[in-house]
């Protein structure tokens, strides 16, 4: 096996697998009904009109809470929010607005849409019914009354608009509901710098009868637009869907899809656990006290026909005697994936959202590989440079291997005249050429598979990088230098592909094509402009590692060749039948 044909293995494996996963989405396209259902889809989810939702036989939250009910929902039927009840809330990462329900709108002031001037921040919460995208708490009465997501939660302070001034680290924003001798403090709490919003209630029983009832937490959306662009496009292959980590501290995931409740609706009791909704580069995520067990819930709805995906947990369940006061806590991430920000809060498991493959052993690998780049970006300045800095960082890794490569592809090279004596002399008689090709290779000490190696490392690498490149929001919109003012996005002016097809070229020439027909050879010579094409329209990124990785290597090939090459022997005179006096095989055989 040669590196030509390695490559091309890979290569056709690759393509074939970005066709299938392209002919997936089309496929699921077409599967897709036209139009919504117009009619509701029949839940367990209980009439909201009272304003009370029915939980009966919630006895604790470890009883089945989501499968008797699917809590306080936001139906057409529900009450709606009393006009002057939401509040703005600024900082110098979000900008946020709360009714005490819910967080309608979410925009993150640091993550503009496009990279023009004076373009919109992204809005990833959104009260828009044809971009729905929100997070309601919620209670689930047991006995007496308790407020569900339509339920009207009244600013304590006459202020409607917070804004962090400079110097302070933090706002706090309450609202109270009170109902039935129950008195409910809500407070949300927003910090300098952060993405996660504290929510804290102080539940107050001022009535004369013990209040029991059990918390719920939920994550709503419409389904999100399709996806344009094809293989190329890189949110194409973000995962948009629910997330969620198990009581054995596993991540799941589920795409949202017609698929998405082909497992069931998912009641799974939890503690520590959390419950997100992702989409590429950004996620929001209920996180509740690490001490508390929930049940982290999947469910879908139609309402006025509009189909809705929910994610929510269920639990805590309280009960509060008369003229006493308890609390419970929750946290609410609502921004980027950012890794060092996801570690930094301390939030179990949450850092596997930022997906960096669907295996385990390349998410591994691509969780090393930007450990490595965000190391080069903290010394470097530029992600562009960083990229470039990753690829030397692996070439000198694999250099051992590589100088083994290249020095037996020398040798190959040099005795390409005999093998090619040695395919006229047996021509289509393949069983005693590869034993000919084999004394060749034993008697001068080169190894055909030395070639191999390498590139298999490199491919796994490869794909890894496109997952990193793809998921990391430190990427976005990151520009390198001249003309590359977006890593991930494709090259504008074709640059890059065009200068891998020219180092692709060049690598072709020096390597030796050992036993390959003239029609392989040349289809071999049009490999270089089919990945260019291919890669044309890959993130920037992407390809300029392709290039330099390419560059390296090609160096590294030349030199090698230089050091360890030596002329290239003659082809040997023969008798006319393909045969010398120090043929190989040993003489007499073949007369």
């Amino acid at each position: 096996m040669n590196q030509t044909r390695v490559f091309l293995f890979f290569a056709w494996l690759m393509v074939a697998t970005l066709l299938w996963m392209e002919w997936g989405k089309w496929k699921t396209a077409q599967d897709q009904p036209a139009t919504p259902v117009a009619a509701a889809t029949t839940s367990s989810t209980p009439d909201q009109g009272s304003g009370v939702p029915s939980a009966e036989g919630l006895a604790s939250p470890s009883a089945t809470v989501a499968d008797q009910t699917t809590a306080p929902s936001n139906s057409a039927a529900a009450a709606p929010a009393v006009q002057g009840t939401k509040v703005t809330v600024s900082t110098d990462t979000l900008k946020l607005v709360i009714d005490g329900s819910k967080v309608l709108r979410a925009q993150l002031l640091q993550y503009p849409q496009t990279r023009d001037a004076g373009a919109p921040p992204v809005e990833l919460f959104n009260e828009d019914p044809a971009q729905l995208y929100t997070a309601g708490l919620a209670y689930i009465a047991q006995s007496g009354a308790a407020p569900d997501q339509s339920a009207v939660f009244r600013p304590e302070q006459p202020q409607r608009d917070y804004a962090l001034t400079a110097g302070q680290a933090s706002l706090s924003i309450p609202f109270v509901w009170e109902g039935n001798g129950v008195r409910i403090v809500r407070t949300f709490t927003v910090k300098r710098g952060e993405y996660l919003v504290g929510v804290s209630d102080q539940v107050t029983n001022t009535g004369a009868a013990p209040w029991t009832a059990v918390v719920y937490r939920q994550l709503e959306r419409v389904p999100p637009p399709p996806v344009k662009g094809g293989f190329t496009n890189p949110h194409a292959f973000s995962l948009v869907g629910a997330a969620w980590r198990t009581a054995a501290g596993a991540y799941e995931r589920r795409k949202f899809d017609k698929d998405y409740l082909e497992d069931g609706k998912l009641n799974q009791d939890t503690t520590g656990g959390w419950a997100a909704m992702l989409e590429h580069h950004f996620l929001s995520a209920w996180v509740p006290d690490a001490k508390q067990p929930t049940k982290v819930s999947l469910d879908e709805r139609t309402i006025g026909g509009t189909q809705r995906y929910l994610v929510s947990e269920t639990g805590p369940s309280l009960t509060v005697a008369p003229g006493q006061t308890t609390a419970t806590d929750a946290r609410l991430w609502v921004g980027p994936k950012l890794v060092k920000a996801i570690k930094a809060s301390a939030i179990p498991g949450l850092d596997s959202a930022v997906d960096y493959s669907r295996f385990a052993p390349l998410a591994v690998i691509g969780s090393g590989l930007f450990w490595i780049l965000s190391h080069l970006h903290d010394l470097l300045g530029n992600w562009g440079w960083s990229i470039i800095g990753l690829v030397v960082v692996v070439k000198l890794v694999l250099f051992p291997l590589s100088s083994a490569q290249y020095k037996s592809m020398a040798k190959m090279r040099r005795f390409q005249p005999r093998m090619a004596q040695l395919k006229e002399r047996y021509g289509e008689d393949r069983a005693k050429l590869q034993q000919a090709m084999m004394e060749l290779y034993k008697k001068e000490k080169i190894n055909p598979m030395g070639g191999c190696l390498p590139t298999l490392i490199q491919m796994p690498i490869f794909l890894c990088l496109y997952w990193v490149l793809n998921e990391s929001v430190e990427l976005r919109q990151a520009p390198w230098m001249l003309w590359i003012q977006d890593l991930t996005a494709r090259d504008p002016f074709f640059i890059l592909p065009v200068l891998n097809v020219a180092v692709m070229f060049l690598t072709q020439k020096l390597s030796p094509n050992v036993g390959m027909d003239p029609t392989q050879a040349k289809m071999m010579q049009f490999m270089p402009l089919i990945f260019g094409v291919t890669m044309a329209f890959f993130p920037a990124g992407l390809v300029l590692y392709w290039v330099t990785n390419g560059s390296l290597s090609l160096l590294q090939q030349w030199w090698m060749g230089r050091i360890h090459g030596q002329p290239v022997l003659a082809k040997p005179e023969t008798d006319g039948k393909g045969h010398t006096k120090d043929d190989l095989p040993s003489k007499g055989k073949g007369k």
